[in-house]
């Protein structure tokens, strides 16, 4: 049922009353009663502006003592600021009026200053000041919602430190209600304010909680759909991470590639071409982990990861395809694979090819036993990808000398599942109208230098057709 006219003035009168004593019990139930009121869409709607200046008024005094109680039996003036707080929360609820209202009267600005001050207050039990963090951040998130000219003001006093601050709390619940904030405002602007070197903090801290919080949904959905999508927010972010940091960016957007639209992921061409570059500089570090040094593996890993979503934008985005021809790229790949393929016949190590299924069980997720499990298979998975219907690329991983050098890694391996599925579809794209490539392989057949037993184990054959090479199931017997 509405409040009446006469309880609504009742309500507005008591509110104004408190300006004009020390704050008591009473005064708690009296906003306890307002924000019980204001739950009512009618009363909402009807609500006199009166009512909101008096309530900016308590909220302002509270702002005071606060500041000047230091923390000394402030616990009334903290239930206060929480019930102001959940009126005004409950006053933004489905009423554009009443955003426009709070927003023009100023309380935007208060209960900011009243965030930050409540982070500094020195309580015995902290546990005192979660409740009208959680509070505040929930109406400024209110306010925000389908208000752009609130979001504006929300940011313009919040960003970057005041938001880094809440971001930053020791309390779950408080840093969820922040990130909420946080995503609701954002828009492509803004975004690119953040990727500004003073401002990169706040970003690094999302991706932080990204890593150290990965079920706080609002930070994640902060990083996909805004984040990915700013080519210099995620260079500069990049930059200034720690290599943990980077392989929760990447995943993150390894995620989103396979999660999102084949012909249009939202992720830029030119973030493509960064974590190209990054893959191309830094892929030697992988080569430390056949030592067996556990103080290299963080780095190596930044390598894995980059790896996987390089295979993942050349699978099926078409918008990534220039990648194909991407300067030296896949030659890159190429003396990588080479290279992590002989130490691994060189001596026992994370890269020598290993038949110990036994040691994974049904269901069971081999990539904890090391980093370097699966390299090699998503090395010759990049391979194939960009020679896809390419003949300059098949050209040059014939003169690389990478086609007997995949051919070699047609064998089950326990530390590469599915690497021969990945060899026979490079293979494959190998020989595809390319003569040269299938004269190659016929003659590295001839001379008994290409081992066909492990491409017939797994039910194929090479066979020769109208002089082309097909690669084709063999026939089993009935």
């Amino acid at each position: 049922m509405a409040a009446s006219t006469d309880s609504a003035m009742d309500i507005s009168a008591s509110i104004s009353g408190i300006l004009n004593e020390k704050y008591c019990p009473n005064h708690l139930q009296v906003l306890k009663t307002f924000t019980s009121a204001l739950r009512d869409q009618e009363y909402r709607d009807a609500v006199e502006e009166e009512a909101f200046c008096s309530l900016l008024k308590v909220l302002s005094g509270l702002c005071e003592e606060l500041q000047s109680a230091a923390g000394e039996d402030d616990g009334l003036q903290l239930q206060m600021a929480a019930e102001c707080f959940r009126g005004q929360r409950n006053a933004c609820v489905q009423s554009a009026r009443n955003q426009v209202l709070l927003r023009e009267l100023g309380f935007i600005d208060v209960s900011l200053k009243i965030l930050s001050l409540l982070q500094t207050i020195n309580l015995e039990g902290r546990d005192g000041i979660f409740e009208p963090l959680r509070c505040g951040i929930q109406f400024l998130g209110n306010l925000a919602v389908g208000n752009q000219e609130c979001k504006d003001d929300i940011w313009q006093l919040s960003f970057p430190d005041p938001l880094l601050q809440l971001l930053s709390v020791d309390d779950e619940k408080t840093v969820s209600y922040a990130s909420m904030v946080l995503h609701t405002c954002l828009d492509e602007a803004k975004v690119e304010q953040l990727a500004e070197p003073n401002n990169i903090h706040l970003a690094l801290k999302v991706m932080e909680l990204c890593r150290t919080q990965p079920d706080l949904d609002w930070t994640v959905l902060i990083a996909t759909q805004h984040f990915l999508k700013s080519s210099a927010l995620v260079e500069n972010m990049y930059s200034g991470m720690s290599h943990l940091e980077r392989v929760t960016l990447l995943e993150l957007l390894s995620a989103q590639l396979g999660e999102g639209d084949s012909e249009d992921s939202g992720i830029p061409p030119s973030v493509a071409r960064f974590l190209a570059c990054c893959f191309q500089k830094g892929c030697g570090a992988v080569l430390t982990l056949a030592s067996g040094s556990a103080s290299s593996d963080e780095e190596a890993l930044t390598v894995i990861s980059l790896l996987d979503v390089l295979c993942e934008m050349t699978s099926d985005h078409s918008q990534f395809m220039f990648l194909q021809d991407h300067p030296e790229l896949l030659t890159t790949t190429v003396e990588l694979l080479e290279q992590v393929h002989a130490l691994g016949k060189a001596s026992k190590n994370v890269f020598s090819t290993a038949q110990n299924f036994s040691s994974f069980s049904p269901g069971e997720d081999c990539s904890s036993s090391s980093p370097s499990i699966s390299f090699k298979a998503h090395l010759i998975r990049l391979i194939g990808n960009l020679c896809h219907s390419n003949g300059n690329n098949k050209n040059k991983v014939r003169e690389l000398e990478g086609i007997p050098l995949i051919l070699d890694n047609c064998n089950i391996d326990s530390n590469n599942p599915f690497i021969s599925q990945w060899a026979i579809f490079a293979i494959r794209n190998l020989l595809e109208h390319n003569k040269e490539n299938q004269e190659l392989v016929a003659a590295l057949e001839s001379r008994g230098t290409a081992d066909y037993s492990a491409l017939r184990e797994l039910g194929f054959q090479v066979e020769e057709r109208d002089g082309s090479l097909l690669l084709k199931p063999v026939k089993k017997d009935t």
